[in-house]
C-alpha cells in the first residue's frame, strides 16, 4: 500500500526570508510531478486549518525558515520527534506557534504522521515587509529540494521532471518573479509595515 505523503511549505511570503518554505514547495511543484499519493501544498500561515491534511498523512515533510541561532543561510534537516521541538524552540512568528499546535493536536488524536521531516533554513532578514528571500537563503532552495526528493524516494514516491507548466499552488501575483519585479521603491512603500501605525498616528 502506498504511503500518503504531504509536502508542506509554511511561512509568510510578505516578510522576506519567512517565505522560504512556500518558495520551496512552489519550486518543487513547478519542477516535478508526483503520484496521486503525494500532496504538495502551500500551507502559508494557516495554522490549525492544516490539521486535517496532517492527520491524513503517513509521512510529512515540512519546509520552513527556522531560527536555530545559526549562520544565515545554514540548512538543517530535522527528523522524527525532534521536529516539534525545533518548530517551537525559538518562534519567529505566529505561524510556527500555529503549526506546533497542529502537530500536538495530531498527536493527541492519534493521527500524527509516522514519519516527520523538517527542512529548515536559518533566515537572514525577516523585518522587510514586501521583501523577497535574501541571496544566502535563496541559494539553499536547490539543496533543500534535493533533500526533499531524497526523502520522497525513501518513502516510495515516484517523481518525474515536468515537461509542461504546472498548475500554480499560489496566486500568480505572488510568484517569485512577479513579486520581486513589482516591488515599489522604498520611498513609495514602507519596509517595516504600515507607516501610519509605526509613526503613532493611529494612537
Amino acid at each position: 500500500m502506498e504511503k500518503r505523503i504531504l509536502v508542506l511549505g509554511i511561512g509568510n511570503l510578505l516578510w522576506a526570508d519567512e517565505g522560504f518554505g512556500v518558495r520551496c514547495v512552489e519550486a518543487l511543484n513547478a519542477g516535478w510531478r508526483f503520484g496521486a499519493n503525494v500532496t504538495v501544498m502551500d500551507g502559508g500561515t494557516q495554522g490549525l486549518y492544516l490539521l486535517p491534511y496532517v492527520q491524513e498523512a503517513d509521512c510529512l515533510l515540512v519546509f520552513d525558515a527556522v531560527d536555530y541561532g545559526d549562520t544565515p543561510g545554514d540548512l538543517r534537516e530535522v527528523v522524527g520527534d525532534q521536529v516539534p521541538r525545533f518548530m517551537g524552540a525559538k518562534k519567529m512568528s505566529l505561524h510556527q506557534t500555529g503549526f506546533q499546535e497542529v502537530l500536538m493536536a495530531a498527536e493527541l488524536t492519534g493521527k500524527l504522521p509516522a514519519e516527520l521531516v523538517l527542512i529548515g533554513v536559518q533566515p537572514e532578514e525577516l523585518e522587510d515587509y514586501g521583501g523577497s528571500l535574501r541571496d544566502v537563503v535563496k541559494a539553499q532552495m536547490a539543496p533543500a529540494l534535493d533533500l526533499a526528493l531524497a526523502w520522497l524516494g525513501r518513502w516510495g514516491a515516484t517523481a518525474s521532471r515536468r515537461d509542461d507548466a504546472a498548475e500554480a499552488i499560489t496566486d500568480r501575483a505572488l510568484a517569485m518573479d512577479v513579486y520581486e519585479a513589482g516591488r515599489p521603491p522604498a520611498d513609495q512603500a514602507c519596509r517595516l509595515g504600515d507607516a501610519r501605525f509605526l509613526n503613532g498616528e493611529a494612537a
